[in-house]
């Protein structure tokens, strides 16, 4: 399975680096690959923020969408994603934003696995890259946004 992650420290306030986030149908502006969005529940319980979200991800001919359980916990500043449908075996995503005193750190690691095996060992191979230029985007995003 695929496996990555990344750590930034971005120049912006922790709660406007979550907001952008969970502002899952924006993702198609400004996110590598991401053709679509689309959120069909949002609802608050307690220290939580529940959302059940689609992306459409793709380039060129290929394009799948996958649906998603998105967790944002308040009193630990994470956020968990997982996969419920879609052409993912598996996927499990975590954000954690941390203060700092230039900004905020965000550390962010993804791990999944796609149903069709060529295209899996295809992403193994480039998937660091991939994950930092979605990470570029996130940080030049949130620079213009914030700044």
């Amino acid at each position: 399975m695929p496996k990555a992650s990344v750590k930034r420290l971005i120049e912006c306030n922790k709660n406007q680096l979550i907001d952008l986030v969970l502002d899952i149908e924006k993702y198609p502006d400004f996110v590598p690959f991401c053709l679509d969005a689309h959120v069909y529940k949002k609802n608050n319980e307690g220290d939580l923020i529940l959302i059940i979200a689609d992306l459409t991800i793709g380039k060129g001919p290929f394009k799948d969408t996958y649906k998603s359980n998105v967790k944002f916990n308040k009193k630990n500043n994470t956020i968990n994603v997982t996969n419920i449908g879609g052409p993912l075996n598996h996927l499990e995503n975590n954000w954690h934003f941390m203060d700092h005193k230039n900004g905020t750190e965000i550390s962010f690691d993804i791990d999944f696995e796609i149903e069709n095996k060529f295209l899996n060992i295809v992403m193994t191979k480039s998937f660091q890259f991939g994950l930092d230029k979605i990470a570029d985007a996130f940080q030049k995003r949130a620079e213009t946004l914030y700044k």
